[in-house]
């Protein structure tokens, strides 16, 4: 079973940045794909950003379009999300899941499902 575990998640002030990192004790397909998911409270589980670790490829949802980054070391078994410009509405628990290939995660909108393997989530707090 894919055991994941994130971290890097802090209290940071608005305007601030944060570089969360994701530990996937395997990969499953050869696209050593990882998703960020993120989880507001009170609200459902919204897609991030994925990346392809075989060719680099990635992939943004309108929550990490322009303002976060993600990348991987296929070597290292893990992926990374840089976030800046945070703002209090980006405040969230961030997951991330790697169990699944590039195009499984871009065709649910980069929620992969809850069935799928999940690690305990890095929370992520945005306030002054």
């Amino acid at each position: 079973e894919v055991k994941l575990v994130e971290s890097g998640g802090d209290l940071v002030q608005p305007g601030g940045s944060l570089r969360l990192s994701c530990r996937t004790s395997e990969f499953t397909t050869d696209e050593y794909a990882i998703a960020w998911v993120r989880q507001a409270p009170g609200k459902e589980r919204e897609g991030v950003a994925c990346i392809s670790g075989r060719d680099g490829g990635t992939y943004y949802g309108d929550s990490g379009k322009g303002r976060v980054t993600i990348s991987s070391d296929n070597a290292k078994n893990t992926g990374y999300l840089e976030m800046s410009r945070l703002t209090p509405e980006d405040t969230a628990v961030s997951y991330c899941a790697s169990a699944g290939s590039f195009s499984y995660y871009r065709g649910r909108g980069l929620v992969p499902s809850m069935s799928d393997p999940w690690g305990q989530g890095t929370p992520v707090t945005v306030s002054s």
